[in-house]
């Protein structure tokens, strides 16, 4: 039976800016040329924050946590259409009828979002579960649906229309509001979805991205931005993935899930994670051979979590939180990256959201849409202690992140009664002219001194930092 819903008003949701990629510079804008960061995290309509809008049951709740994120510098939430965890969230069911009950779930979030200035960066399935939950799912053939085995989800014609059905209905209902930032159209991409075969992401992405983008050029007269995301340790174990991901023409721009074994997934001190972060951000970058924006859109201490069982101490997950966050966005990757909460409950700390504020307090000390940045981190020289340095730049701009790398206490943190690093940096590629430094404290959110000098470009642009008793971020900018 066909199940019509109710007429949507989008008046509110259609005067929020679309986002789009900035021409010639990897970083997002609005469409009305403003610069746009994406600082937010993954979070799920079935989880303790957002989990009022099931059923309408405390609708006033999700409002205020949604207002209290927007005041945290959040921009962007990434959620999955459907969270089949369990069989509360299923967007279709049976395959191919939506459900009343959860379509109202997201009319009420989109609505929710719009006078917020509150973006969604939408995925149409949770994959993981879809795969670990597959017996239950409504497009498994066993109950109904077209695809045969969990190992065809890429590569099922039947289940391809079904799959383009969604988004079809997604961006009809709310595509023409600027709260969707983006389409990820699919959650982690894996070969194994695909019966392993070469081309099998080319071929879904050749197929469902073109129909997605001329669809919305026909409805609203514009297409919202596309991406696919990846594990990102596949991409090292099977290297020929990296084309798709980074250089397809078809997609705006680059997200992976930074998942490093041992390091990200499983961090034993803060201090490795995000070394491993900077080293895992530049070399996407070197992967990408035009100027598309990157950004992890998920990431955390899942082995420890998942595997293990444990939730991280609160004082040690921030630290953890807030040097990966600045090790990314310092190495070049567009906001901070989205954090997957590997936490009970499943939720973002407070001191987290302390982190994220401070990053979007540091976004006015650059102009980004004239940064044509490319990867400093091992162009950077560091005189005088030992300090870990990330950074991105040209020829009139540079974002650095120093960090110290021998001061981590018995607890994995850095021990901060440690003498401070006293040291002189100095970057590349500078043209010549005058310049302010600016420096900022990444946990307190605010400028820690500033200073102005002319520059020679006939050698390194050098300056000496306030002693360093953990981190620093740096922001270089031409006058």
């Amino acid at each position: 039976m066909e199940v019509e819903f109710p007429v949507l008003d989008h008046a509110a949701e259609s005067s929020l800016p679309w986002i789009k990629v900035a021409p010639r510079i990897p970083y997002f804008m609005t469409e009305q040329n403003l610069s746009w960061t994406p600082i937010g995290q993954n979070d799920s309509i079935s989880w303790p924050e957002l989990r009022g809008v099931i059923g309408r049951c405390d609708l006033p709740a999700v409002e205020r946590h949604l207002r209290w994120l927007r005041d945290c510098g959040i921009t962007c939430l990434r959620l999955m259409l459907e969270y089949c965890e369990d069989d509360e969230c299923y967007l279709e069911r049976p395959a191919g009828q939506f459900r009343p009950s959860m379509i109202a779930v997201w009319d009420d979030l989109v609505s929710l979002c719009a006078p917020l200035g509150l973006r969604l960066l939408l995925t149409p399935f949770d994959t993981f579960f879809t795969w670990n939950n597959w017996a239950n799912h409504p497009y498994n053939s066993a109950n109904g649906g077209p695809c045969a085995d969990r190992t065809r989800l890429l590569t099922c014609l039947r289940t391809r229309e079904l799959i383009k059905s969604r988004l079809a209905f997604a961006t009809e209902r709310w595509g023409s509001t600027g709260v969707i930032f983006a389409w990820d159209l699919w959650n982690e991409m894996h070969p194994v979805q695909g019966q392993d075969h070469h081309r099998c992401f080319e071929d879904f992405i050749e197929d469902v991205s073109p129909f997605l983008r001329q669809l919305e050029l026909r409805l609203h007269g514009r297409a919202h931005l596309q991406t696919v995301s990846i594990f990102g340790p596949e991409l090292l174990w099977k290297p020929w993935l990296n084309d798709p991901v980074y250089r397809h023409p078809l997609l705006d721009f680059a997200t992976i899930h930074l998942y490093e074994e041992g390091t990200i997934d499983f961090p034993e001190d803060t201090i490795a994670p995000a070394l491993s972060t900077g080293r895992l951000i530049r070399d996407a970058l070197a992967e990408i051979s035009d100027t598309r924006p990157l950004f992890d859109s998920e990431h955390g201490p899942i082995h420890t979590f998942k595997d293990h069982g444990m939730t991280l101490p609160e004082p040690f997950d921030d630290e953890y939180f807030r040097h990966m966050q600045w090790a990314h966005f310092a190495s070049g990757a567009a906001g901070g990256g989205m954090r997957w909460p590997n936490r009970m409950p499943h939720s973002l700390t407070s001191g987290m959201r302390r982190a994220q504020r401070a990053l979007a307090g540091f976004l006015p000390l650059i102009d980004w849409l004239r940064l044509q940045r490319r990867n400093l981190n091992d162009a950077i020289v560091v005189e005088g202690g030992s300090v870990a340095p990330f950074g991105c730049g040209d020829a009139e701009q540079a974002v650095v992140w120093l960090l110290r790398t021998e001061a981590i206490g018995a607890d994995g943190m850095i021990d901060r009664q440690r003498p401070p690093a006293i040291l002189r940096i100095s970057l590349p590629g500078l043209r010549q002219g005058n310049y302010r430094i600016t420096y900022w404290d990444t946990e307190g959110a605010r400028v820690v001194g500033e200073a102005e000098q002319g520059h020679n470009a006939d050698a390194l642009f050098g300056f000496n930092p306030p002693p360093i008793a953990a981190d620093l971020a740096v922001a270089v900018r031409r006058l």
